[in-house]
């Protein structure tokens, strides 16, 4: 039978474990000190195994997209607004797997897996503040993409280095604001005795759930703004490369349209794996829930998605591959 991968405790005594939290009743209120996450369920003697294999995703994605960013940043030649993206995503993928992974690791080592409400306000914050912003990103590459292909003679002029920082800094702001959102409305909500997240980090539909007050206004504020970050960069995604698609089939030679849609390859597949994994967790059917599959496909784009895209974006540019070569050539002279 499969257990927490955290504790070895059963239901009983995971939910025995919060009755005896410190809460404090103002009104019809109740704060609570904070909550219980289960984790991954395997079996007992899997948990060294599941720690090992999060530990070198997590070194692997560190390492990876670090190279990128110091790659791109030491070699001149990638100072272009293609790059300029792609070391900005690298950066938030380094943050976004920080503020899952580490507290899952400490939670396997330390067999605590309890977080504090401020711990999990906190861990919501950068996890969806940061979520947005990946996806933002991915929009701004896609942007690029088709200005390179459809209109390469005003390259320079629509993604001069001031449009470059904007298209950055504006979706920090937007997806800030989100963030701060909900958090100031879930912030409000009582919480009822059941406190046990059946996740591995503090989603917020998962929170939702344990609130005892209605939480339609939550649910609503995921459903229009929640989707709107991710339906309209991704809508632009869309209609960007049906414009380079339509660009690149007026290409005479097939040579030709090879060669002018290998250039949108490695950020069609970021934008596979990142959307498919959304989809799989927020756009399902509410009678199609089960906890099992969302922790599953929660690690596709908290773990996989951020460890893959240094993969991606370098094993077919020959760009990156040198920036590499010549970067880690001077790590080992020095």
């Amino acid at each position: 039978m499969g257990i927490c991968v955290i504790l070895p405790f059963t239901r009983e005594d995971e939910f025995s474990l919060f009755r005896h939290s410190r809460t404090m009743h103002q009104g019809n209120r109740t704060t609570i000190s904070g909550f219980f996450l289960l984790g991954l369920t395997v079996g007992s003697e899997q948990q060294l195994f599941i720690f090992t294999v999060f530990v070198c995703m997590y070194l692997v994605t560190m390492a990876g997209n670090s190279l990128i960013i110091l790659a791109i940043i030491s070699d001149t030649h990638l100072h272009s607004p293609m790059y300029f993206f792609l070391a900005n995503l690298s950066f938030t993928d380094i943050c976004f797997t920080t503020t899952t992974v580490p507290k899952l690791l400490a939670d396997i080592q330390t067999q605590n897996p309890n977080i504090s409400f401020e711990g999990c306000l906190t861990q919501m914050y950068f996890f969806m503040f940061l979520v947005d912003l990946d996806n933002f990103l991915l929009a701004a590459m896609a942007y690029d993409r088709y200005i390179a292909i459809c209109h390469p003679l005003h390259y320079v002029a629509r993604l001069s280095p001031k449009r470059c920082v904007l298209l950055v800094v504006i979706p920090w702001v937007i997806s800030n604001l989100v963030s701060v959102l909900h958090l100031s409305l879930l912030s409000r909500l009582p919480f009822c005795e059941r406190r046990v997240v059946p996740h591995f980090f503090c989603d917020l539909e998962a929170i939702l759930r344990l609130a005892c007050s209605d939480t339609k206004i939550n649910n609503l504020l995921i459903l229009v703004v929640g989707g709107a970050v991710i339906f309209i960069p991704f809508s632009f995604i869309l209609v960007s490369y049906a414009l380079i698609g339509a660009t690149v089939l007026a290409v005479p030679s097939v040579k030709g349209k090879w060669k002018t849609f290998s250039t949108c390859g490695s950020h069609l597949s970021a934008v596979a794996l990142f959307y498919g994994s959304i989809v799989g967790v927020y756009f399902l059917p509410a009678s199609s829930y089960s906890a099992e599959r969302d922790k599953v496909t929660a690690i596709m784009y908290t773990v996989v998605t951020p460890m893959m895209n240094p993969f991606i974006y370098s094993l077919r540019n020959t760009d990156i591959k040198r920036a590499l070569r010549r970067l880690l050539s001077k790590i080992n002279f020095f």
